[in-house]
């Protein structure tokens, strides 16, 4: 998926999101909390009131719908469309890490490697195992070779058999008995620079929004509406980013505890109210149900 935009301090976007990437993290957090429908022409206004245009976000429901996410469901006399059980799936199957970011793993519970040999006419599965292995947090250890924290071995196995690349792979949890020193091997298969840099750029851009909504208290709907799918939207990657790596391996000042606290801060103050302010453009029958 797409970086996503960054947005200012008052945790509006500093321009026009991308599109199909603020309308993914709007599905996540708001139309599944709204019975996973979502009226389209609620759904223009409110995208409109973060810089997406009609047009925009009509391209994105059709982009949506050729991936199988979104079907075309009319309720209440009001056009819409439902989110498709792989839809749902796939958002539910991410909210765990997006909402409770990784947390360190032990060092002694050692490591999940998997190894796998896929011929070149399956190459586009061989693709596919490689993305869901990186979003996964796994690091590359040679062309066919991926490691992570031990406790990703299930979700491992479970991303190899959905590719279908179960007789093709195999998956190995041990210890870490010998080589380069683990602290430098360790900055060779992630960017850990890359992924603190990350942390900070988020702190750093929502930190005075925080401090401003924890002092006063006193935000509208729709403040608070653009200003939690901002933030959302631009947290929701940073965690598959980091694999939750043991601390002793970690750099001592790593901004990822304080960044993810940040953010749970930032949805304890504003989810309410812009849950409140959505739920306006679903028809009233709708939401009742």
């Amino acid at each position: 998926m797409e970086e996503v935009n960054d947005v200012d301090a008052s945790g509006r976007s500093g321009g026009a999101p991308d599109s199909r990437q603020i309308l993914v993290t709007f599905l996540g957090s708001i139309v599944r909390r709204m019975g996973n429908w979502m009226p389209i022409s609620g759904t223009v206004e409110l995208m409109g009131q973060l810089g997406v245009d009609g047009s925009g976000v009509r391209t994105a429901v059709f982009r949506l719908k050729k991936r199988g996410w979104v079907e075309s469901e009319s309720r209440g006399g009001v056009r819409g469309y439902v989110l498709t059980e792989a839809a749902s799936h796939a958002l539910a199957a991410g909210d765990e890490l997006i909402w409770h970011a990784r947390q360190p793993a032990e060092l002694s519970d050692g490591w999940c490697v998997v190894n796998f040999s896929v011929p070149e006419s399956k190459r586009a599965l061989r693709h596919q195992l490689r993305t869901r292995l990186t979003a996964l947090g796994f690091g590359n250890l040679g062309s066919a070779v991926w490691i992570a924290p031990a406790r990703m071995h299930r979700a491992a196995r479970e991303a190899i058999d959905e590719v279908g690349l179960t007789q093709q792979s195999a998956v190995f949890v041990g210890e870490y008995a010998g080589g380069p020193e683990l602290t430098a091997l360790v900055r060779e298969l992630w960017d850990l620079d890359e992924i603190d840099r990350g942390y900070r750029t988020f702190t750093a851009t929502h930190e005075a929004a925080y401090d401003r909504f924890e002092r006063t208290r006193m935000l509208n709907g729709l403040d608070a509406f653009v200003t939690y799918l901002s933030v959302v939207n631009h947290w929701r990657k940073l965690p598959f980013r980091d694999p939750g790596l043991p601390l002793e391996l970690l750099p001592k000042d790593w901004a990822g505890p304080a960044a993810g606290e940040l953010f749970e801060h930032i949805v304890q103050i504003l989810e309410g109210r812009a849950l409140a302010h959505a739920a306006a453009s679903w028809p009233d029958a709708v939401v009742a149900s």
